[in-house]
């Protein structure tokens, strides 16, 4: 029985959209030819609920310039409630910046497309994030800065 009170546990509690927009500057951007230059930028923040649940939130923003001018931008947070129950500290950095990324990811993508298909642009849809290697790499990085 204590062992079940102390080993670890992770889980995802509850996955929602926390904010989400998206901005036609003008409309002078569907009557050009469709010649999309895309900025597409992810970050990732976390936040404690108590001391077991943890909010992640991944944000996606995607810029689209047409003929040099802002055709759209978009930009989903999409957020999870996370239990994290008897984890190492040292596993936490992985846990809030790779793991819980990759769950989120496939909601944020799906969402992205759809509002950008709803503002009448060709479909995006968003290749796969290798959150792990990305993680694996900022990690190194600091390491190297230290």
């Amino acid at each position: 029985m204590a062992d079940e009170q102390t080993a670890p546990q992770l889980g995802l509690e509850r996955i929602y959209v926390k904010d989400i927009s998206l901005e036609v500057p003008s409309a002078e951007v569907f009557t050009k030819e469709w010649q999309p230059e895309l900025d597409i930028g992810l970050t990732t923040t976390s936040s404690d609920l108590d001391e077991d649940h943890k909010e992640v939130i991944l944000t996606v923003s995607v810029t689209a310039k047409n003929a040099d001018s802002t055709a759209f931008i978009a930009e989903v947070q999409q957020a999870g409630i996370f239990l994290l129950r008897n984890i190492p500290e040292a596993d936490m950095p992985h846990l809030l910046n790779a793991y819980c990324p990759n769950v989120l990811f496939p909601y944020a993508r799906e969402v992205i497309s759809d509002i950008i298909a709803r503002g009448s642009f060709p479909q995006l849809l968003l290749a796969p994030v290798n959150f792990d290697q990305a993680f694996l790499q900022s990690q190194a990085q600091a390491d190297g800065n230290a």
